[in-house]
């Protein structure tokens, strides 16, 4: 598993959700509830970026990040010169990652291509934080 790191593009709108805790909840007849937690990490964080009106060529990378980061199950990097650019240095590193979460970035799909105008297009990309076991 290696890192690739993600174009140097900065996105025009971004939404982040920092997942939640494996947990299965217990009710019992009289409302009782009782929780078994399985971890003390957070899995399935959520990360979606638009890049819009940027190059055919801008794009095309883009796509090249999604071939080499799926067809080896590779990590993905952001920095705070792409998908964090614009956050604060607290939210950049939760957006990112890096703060102790074990979460490591992928597509969760393909990226969304479309073009605006010959040489022009919007993509969209949405990516997942998955807790790997090692």
């Amino acid at each position: 598993m290696a890192n690739v790191y993600f174009p140097l593009i900065r996105p025009t709108a971004r939404s982040y959700s920092p997942g939640t805790y494996p947990q299965t909840r217990f009710q019992a007849q009289n409302g009782a509830t009782t929780v078994v937690r399985f971890t003390n990490r957070r899995s399935n964080s959520e990360l979606s970026l638009t890049f819009a009106n940027i190059s055919d060529d801008q794009a095309a990378q883009i796509i090249s990040t999604y071939e080499s980061t799926n067809s080896g199950w590779n990590r993905l990097v952001f920095n705070n010169t792409n998908g964090a650019v614009g956050a604060s240095n607290n939210l950049a590193a939760y957006i990112r990652e890096v703060n102790g979460s074990g979460l490591q970035w992928r597509f969760a799909e393909p990226p969304t291509v479309e073009s605006v105008k010959p040489g022009i297009s919007t993509v969209t990309c949405r990516f997942t934080g998955f807790l790997d076991g090692v």
